[in-house]
């Protein structure tokens, strides 16, 4: 116990000495975002931006302003799609659970898509048969989550943010400073998500859950190494799982059916961990983001799978 004891300061040195490595690649596209949103708001410009994205977010439920933080989130990661959000939400009508569910499970879905669609093709799937599948997963999800949520009447309270919007009257020094702040949270978030993992993986709790997932993937057709490596994916990251399969496919140990069910879907759903608790700072509900996203992934990929192996029998024939 005093050994553990004695190890707990150079642990949490090492988070947070990690979290601001994270934070310092975050923050280079963060603020160049925060910056270009506060002079588009100036500018009256945001409504203009938002005008083209109001019949997809019309479809979920949405106000059009959530657009631009769906297309900063799939054209950057989800840290710069939440500050984005954060510096719209005093342009909005308060958003319920509900909405803020939906959006956060559309970003989780959609995100950083020319990086991970890039690690994708790596492994031999292809980028924009990725992209279109991730994009229209996150519309066809939000859609969804949005008809059950509407017709059960769920998650009608207003959706608690853990950022501090700036008041819409502030001044630059006030705006700077609350911006300081949401950085400053951010960072918070990240240490305290990067000591999560770590104790969750020193608990075991990761591969308690990788043994769960385990079954369901070889019922859709993900067979031995493939399964386990997916697995990993889905509770680490795309570019965990990708990387393990990149390495078994040079080897010639994962089958190419494989490897396209498997990184499909990690497409739609990777860092169930990490990425879902990161939703949290919106005000999203877990029933969305974590089981609403995965039974989605599950469920269209067990159909892809399907589709692809029918496809494959007359070359084969």
């Amino acid at each position: 116990m005093e050994i553990a004891f004695s190890a707990l300061p150079r642990a949490l040195r090492a988070v947070a000495v990690d979290a601001a490595r994270i934070c310092l690649d975050l923050f280079k596209v963060m603020v160049p975002i925060l910056i270009g949103v506060k002079i588009l708001k100036e500018l009256g410009w945001i409504a203009y931006l938002a005008k083209p994205l109001a019949p997809l977010m019309s479809l979920v439920g949405l106000p059009p302003e959530c657009g631009l933080t769906w297309a900063t989130a799939i054209a950057n990661n989800l840290y710069a799609a939440l500050a984005v959000h954060a510096a719209l939400v005093p342009d909005m009508a308060p958003l319920t659970v509900a909405q803020s569910t939906v959006i956060a499970t559309m970003m989780l879905i959609a995100h950083n898509i020319f990086v991970e669609g890039a690690i994708a093709k790596r492994c031999g799937v292809g980028f924009w048969g990725q992209a279109v599948l991730r994009l229209g997963g996150a519309l066809a999800c939000g859609m969804l989550l949005h008809v059950v949520f509407s017709a059960l009447g769920l998650f009608t309270d207003p959706a608690p943010l853990l950022f501090t919007p700036s008041a819409e009257d502030s001044g630059l020094w006030t705006w700077a400073f609350g911006e300081i702040k949401n950085l400053g949270m951010i960072y918070c978030v990240i240490a305290a998500l990067v000591g999560i993992m770590r104790l969750l993986e020193t608990l075991g709790v990761t591969r308690l859950f990788e043994a769960a997932l385990l079954p369901f993937l070889r019922l859709m057709g993900i067979g031995g190494g493939a399964a386990t490596i997916t697995v990993i994916g889905l509770v680490m990251g795309l570019a965990y799982g990708s990387g393990l399969i990149l390495h078994d496919v040079q080897k010639g140990k994962v089958a190419q059916r494989d490897v396209f069910s498997a990184i499909s879907l990690m497409s739609l759903s990777h860092a169930l961990i990490e990425d879902t608790l990161l939703m949290y700072l919106i005000g999203a509900s877990l029933w969305g983001t974590f089981v609403g996203r995965l039974l989605f992934s599950l469920a269209v990929v067990a159909v892809l799978s399907r589709v692809a192996a029918g496809l494959a029998r007359p070359r084969l024939a």
